[in-house]
């Protein structure tokens, strides 16, 4: 049976039986002769896939210690998500499965209590585990949750400034203008430096960054004011449609003249512009695009200086050879692509998110991994550098052997899905399959065209084939395969949940 395209139909009746199990009682198998490697994970908010230095996306923008571990390690150039959303995507890290199985489908839904944490397994085979930063799944509390020795997080989105903080159950409110991403920073590295020197450990850092509204540490504002803004080429149809208000960048993209097809754009995206998530009227007039912009990159400097700093730690205490280090984003993020911001969609900017990795002792410097890497395959991977077979639940695969360089069979496609949500109604459920080329979408639950693309030929998604007579088997290939997942993998259900959190001000008198 094919591990990407077909998954065992047992493992979704787990549910029942992984309620009933205890923390100290996790079933798993474990690999012979495998010394445990220390790991470091570093995840951070609403980063897009290219907005790193080395990429040469933004004239201008420096990432040097984000650049770094692209020289010394790994860049997995093709890294997605499977749902495009903060909880969602978290949620499928920590689990290896996708939103509908795990059921976490959008910010506010509760998490099952029989669902497994990746980390749970390794505190089983003796890592020393801890937990910093922004957890926003599965409700907003910030309380502890399975799978960490050390607990650092708080409340749903937090703030940038002077952090109310819940540190292994207790409430620590920080003033004098301490800055979230540097608080995070240093309370890790005072954990990796109280740890014993004879177990291994695995570090979860989580930053708020770069999630809007974007507030960089004062010591980076105005560093990019007078940067270049790069409007992408399919943020309007003409540079003729462009408002005034666009002036401050320059057009970029469309030097090889690809073709646009404005006919078969879909209703809810020209739709959008106009909306909380559009360029004409984002965040409801509250914001300006290119003021955006910049605030989102000068506030993207202190994680680029968080992962220096982690870095510099394993270097001064010999640490750095055998440690792991991957750095990733939870969700991609839109700059005016289709003439929208934020995430959610099923467009390459929203899916695609950064992934490095860098552990000399099993990866090679500049090493570019070609392969579609998914969120799902994060715990697998972790957990077979510490010695554990798969658990039989996870829906990914280790990508090891791709950081190892050696040659193993690897997915030919891969699936995304959204659900709708009631706060964010522009944007309808999203399905879709990519493959290397080509990319189908469905837009479940409105009345609206279905789109197709040529990847190579349109990286830009801006000529919709979906009617082009030559493209109809194409299209019923790829729409029959996204059917087939559903079906195979228990998706055809939407997991609604009611979310008992009452809005008060509301037309009615209590929403629940």
């Amino acid at each position: 049976m094919n591990l990407f395209t077909k998954f065992t139909i047992s493992l979704f009746l787990m549910p029942a039986v992984l309620m009933g199990q205890q923390k100290d009682q996790l079933h798993f198998k474990t690999y012979d002769n495998v010394k445990p490697r220390n790991i470091i994970f570093i995840l951070s908010d609403d980063h897009r896939y290219d907005f790193m230095g080395f990429t040469g996306k933004v004239p201008g923008l420096k990432t040097p210690h984000l650049d770094r571990l692209a020289k010394e390690g790994a860049h997995l150039k093709n890294a997605f998500v499977t749902t495009s959303l903060c909880s969602p995507s978290r949620a499928s890290i920590l689990t290896g499965q996708y939103a509908h199985t795990h059921t976490v489908v959008d910010n506010q839904s509760p998490q099952p209590e029989y669902l497994i944490f990746f980390p749970q397994y390794l505190q089983q085979v003796g890592y020393q585990t801890g937990f910093f930063g922004k957890w926003h799944m599965g409700g907003d509390n910030p309380d502890p949750r399975p799978g960490f020795d050390k607990w650092v997080s708080f409340q749903g989105q937090g703030v940038y400034y002077n952090p109310t903080l819940n540190i292994d159950g207790k409430t620590v409110k920080y003033s004098g203008g301490a800055y979230i991403t540097d608080v995070l920073t240093g309370l890790s590295i005072d954990w990796l430096k109280s740890l014993k020197k004879d177990k291994p450990f695995f570090l979860y850092l989580s930053h708020k960054a770069v999630h809007s509204e974007f507030n960089a540490a004062k010591r980076h504002r105005g560093l990019y004011k007078d940067i270049k803004i790069q409007y992408p080429v399919s943020m309007f149809m003409t540079k003729t449609d462009s408002s005034k208000n666009f002036t401050k960048g320059q057009w970029v993209g469309n030097e090889e003249g690809f073709t646009f097809n404005k006919a078969d754009v879909p209703q809810w995206v020209k739709a959008q512009r106009y909306s909380w998530h559009g360029v004409d009227y984002m965040y409801h007039g509250q914001t300006d695009f290119d003021q955006f912009y910049q605030d989102y990159l000068e506030t993207l400097m202190g994680v680029d200086e968080s992962v220096g700093a982690v870095l510099d730690f394993l270097q001064e205490n010999d640490l750095d050879k055998e440690t792991l280090v991957v750095y990733m984003g939870d969700n991609g993020f839109a700059f005016g692509e289709h003439g929208l911001i934020d995430k959610r969609t099923a467009f390459e900017e929203s899916m695609r998110v950064p992934l490095l990795a860098r552990c000399p002792a099993i990866i090679k410097p500049a090493t570019v991994i070609e392969q579609d890497v998914l969120n799902i395959d994060i715990a697998p991977t972790f957990l077979e550098l510490a010695g554990i077979r798969q658990p039989q639940q996870m829906q990914g695969a280790s990508f090891v052997k791709l950081l190892q360089g050696r040659d193993t069979k690897w997915r030919e496609e891969f699936f995304y899905e959204y659900y709708w949500e009631n706060a964010f109604p522009q944007t309808p459920s999203q399905f879709a399959v990519r493959t290397d080329r080509y990319k189908f979408i469905r837009s479940q639950g409105i009345w609206d065209i279905d789109q197709l693309y040529d990847l190579v030929k349109d990286p830009y998604e801006v000529n919709n084939l979906i009617r082009k007579p030559e493209y109809q088997e194409l299209g019923k290939e790829l729409n029959i395969k996204l059917w087939k997942w559903l079906g195979a993998t228990n998706g055809l259900y939407i997991p609604l949940k009611p979310v008992l959190k009452p809005k008060k001000d509301h037309l009615y008198k209590n929403t629940w």
